[in-house]
Protein backbone atom coordinates (compact mmCIF):
# COMPACT_ATOMS: atom_id res chain seq x y z
CA UNK A 1 0.00 0.00 0.00
CA UNK A 2 2.58 2.50 1.17
CA UNK A 3 5.02 1.72 -1.97
CA UNK A 4 1.86 2.15 -3.95
CA UNK A 5 0.95 5.43 -3.02
CA UNK A 6 4.44 6.66 -3.97
CA UNK A 7 3.70 5.55 -7.18
CA UNK A 8 0.20 7.17 -7.20
CA UNK A 9 2.24 10.92 -6.15
CA UNK A 10 4.58 10.42 -9.11
CA UNK A 11 1.82 9.53 -11.47
CA UNK A 12 -0.20 12.45 -10.68
CA UNK A 13 2.67 14.77 -11.27
CA UNK A 14 3.58 13.15 -14.42
CA UNK A 15 7.08 12.14 -12.86
CA UNK A 16 9.41 9.68 -14.79
CA UNK A 17 11.48 8.25 -11.54
CA UNK A 18 11.71 4.80 -11.67
CA UNK A 19 11.37 3.25 -7.75
CA UNK A 20 14.32 0.94 -7.80
CA UNK A 21 12.64 -1.99 -5.90
CA UNK A 22 15.84 -4.79 -4.38
CA UNK A 23 15.55 -8.28 -2.70
CA UNK A 24 17.42 -6.99 0.33
CA UNK A 25 16.33 -4.49 2.80
CA UNK A 26 17.44 -0.94 2.47
CA UNK A 27 15.64 -0.32 6.02
CA UNK A 28 18.98 1.74 7.33
CA UNK A 29 21.44 4.55 5.86
CA UNK A 30 24.15 1.63 6.58
CA UNK A 31 21.91 -1.13 4.50
CA UNK A 32 20.37 1.25 1.77
CA UNK A 33 24.58 2.24 0.91
CA UNK A 34 25.36 -0.86 0.41
CA UNK A 35 22.85 -2.31 -1.31
CA UNK A 36 23.05 1.11 -3.99
CA UNK A 37 26.81 1.02 -4.12
CA UNK A 38 26.95 4.47 -2.65
CA UNK A 39 28.75 6.80 0.63
CA UNK A 40 25.68 6.85 3.48
CA UNK A 41 25.84 10.39 2.64
CA UNK A 42 23.86 9.96 -0.59
CA UNK A 43 21.03 7.85 1.08
CA UNK A 44 18.49 10.66 1.86
CA UNK A 45 17.10 9.79 5.42
CA UNK A 46 13.32 11.02 5.73
CA UNK A 47 12.76 11.56 9.73
CA UNK A 48 9.56 12.67 11.40
CA UNK A 49 9.42 15.47 14.72
CA UNK A 50 6.42 16.35 16.37
CA UNK A 51 7.05 19.66 17.81
CA UNK A 52 6.17 21.36 20.77
CA UNK A 53 3.29 23.35 19.36
CA UNK A 54 2.14 20.30 18.32
CA UNK A 55 2.60 20.64 14.65
CA UNK A 56 3.70 17.63 12.91
CA UNK A 57 6.95 18.29 10.51
CA UNK A 58 8.98 15.94 8.03
CA UNK A 59 12.64 16.67 7.49
CA UNK A 60 15.12 15.08 4.44
CA UNK A 61 18.28 15.33 5.56
CA UNK A 62 21.85 12.84 4.41
CA UNK A 63 22.24 10.20 5.79
CA UNK A 64 25.61 10.81 7.73
CA UNK A 65 24.25 13.51 9.09
CA UNK A 66 23.07 14.30 12.70
CA UNK A 67 20.49 16.92 14.43
CA UNK A 68 21.98 19.63 15.60
CA UNK A 69 20.25 20.56 19.16
CA UNK A 70 20.74 24.32 18.64
CA UNK A 71 20.06 24.83 15.04
CA UNK A 72 17.16 22.35 15.02
CA UNK A 73 15.76 24.84 17.86
CA UNK A 74 16.64 28.10 16.03
CA UNK A 75 14.95 27.02 13.18
CA UNK A 76 11.58 25.10 14.74
CA UNK A 77 11.79 25.62 18.80
CA UNK A 78 11.80 22.67 20.41
CA UNK A 79 10.97 19.08 19.18
CA UNK A 80 11.27 15.36 19.17
CA UNK A 81 11.17 12.52 16.92
CA UNK A 82 7.83 10.76 16.48
CA UNK A 83 7.80 7.16 17.83
CA UNK A 84 7.76 4.56 14.97
CA UNK A 85 4.16 4.01 15.33
CA UNK A 86 3.21 7.60 15.09
CA UNK A 87 5.21 7.69 12.14
CA UNK A 88 3.39 4.83 10.38
CA UNK A 89 0.16 6.54 11.03
CA UNK A 90 1.53 9.72 9.80
CA UNK A 91 3.24 9.26 7.11
CA UNK A 92 2.00 5.80 5.44
CA UNK A 93 5.04 4.85 5.34
CA UNK A 94 6.89 1.78 7.37
CA UNK A 95 9.99 3.00 9.41
CA UNK A 96 12.83 2.13 7.42
CA UNK A 97 11.01 2.80 4.21
CA UNK A 98 9.26 6.83 5.14
CA UNK A 99 10.37 9.15 2.44
CA UNK A 100 8.31 12.75 1.79
CA UNK A 101 5.85 11.25 -1.18
CA UNK A 102 2.90 9.80 -1.39
CA UNK A 103 2.26 11.00 2.88
CA UNK A 104 -0.72 9.56 4.59
CA UNK A 105 -1.90 13.26 5.42
CA UNK A 106 -0.11 16.48 3.86
CA UNK A 107 2.80 17.55 6.37
CA UNK A 108 5.57 20.49 6.39
CA UNK A 109 8.27 19.01 4.17
CA UNK A 110 11.90 20.45 4.84
CA UNK A 111 15.27 19.74 3.44
CA UNK A 112 18.53 20.28 5.41
CA UNK A 113 20.87 21.69 3.39
CA UNK A 114 23.55 18.94 3.28
CA UNK A 115 21.61 17.31 1.00
CA UNK A 116 23.10 19.96 -1.49
CA UNK A 117 26.73 18.02 -1.01
CA UNK A 118 25.26 16.04 -3.88
CA UNK A 119 24.27 15.98 -7.35
CA UNK A 120 21.79 13.11 -6.96
CA UNK A 121 20.48 11.60 -3.36
CA UNK A 122 18.45 8.27 -2.72
CA UNK A 123 15.40 8.59 -0.78
CA UNK A 124 13.75 5.65 -0.03
CA UNK A 125 10.33 5.06 -1.66
CA UNK A 126 7.87 4.26 0.79
CA UNK A 127 9.38 0.36 1.48
CA UNK A 128 12.05 -1.12 3.53
CA UNK A 129 13.46 -2.34 -0.20
CA UNK A 130 12.92 1.23 -2.13
CA UNK A 131 14.46 4.26 -3.19
CA UNK A 132 14.32 6.69 -5.58
CA UNK A 133 17.27 8.40 -7.24
CA UNK A 134 16.55 12.46 -7.41
CA UNK A 135 18.48 15.55 -7.58
CA UNK A 136 18.13 17.39 -4.66
CA UNK A 137 16.81 20.77 -6.38
CA UNK A 138 13.63 18.07 -7.86
CA UNK A 139 12.99 16.33 -4.49
CA UNK A 140 12.86 20.03 -2.88
CA UNK A 141 9.98 20.73 -5.92
CA UNK A 142 8.95 17.45 -5.73
CA UNK A 143 7.73 17.73 -2.13
CA UNK A 144 7.12 21.78 -1.93
CA UNK A 145 9.94 21.16 0.37
CA UNK A 146 11.90 24.19 2.32
CA UNK A 147 15.53 24.55 2.80
CA UNK A 148 16.62 24.62 6.25
CA UNK A 149 20.01 24.13 8.09
CA UNK A 150 19.45 22.01 11.47
CA UNK A 151 22.32 19.31 10.51
CA UNK A 152 25.75 18.59 11.45
CA UNK A 153 28.33 16.16 9.90
CA UNK A 154 29.10 13.40 11.66
CA UNK A 155 33.03 13.49 12.88
CA UNK A 156 34.67 10.46 12.72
Amino acid sequence: MSLQSVRDFFSARNLDLPIIELAVSTATVALAAEAHGVEPGRIAKTLSFRLADGRVIILVARGDARIDNRKFRAAFGKGKMSPPEEVVELTGHPVGGVCPFGLAQALPIFLDRSLQDFDEVLPAAGAIHTAVRISPAQLLAVTDGQWVDVCQLRVG
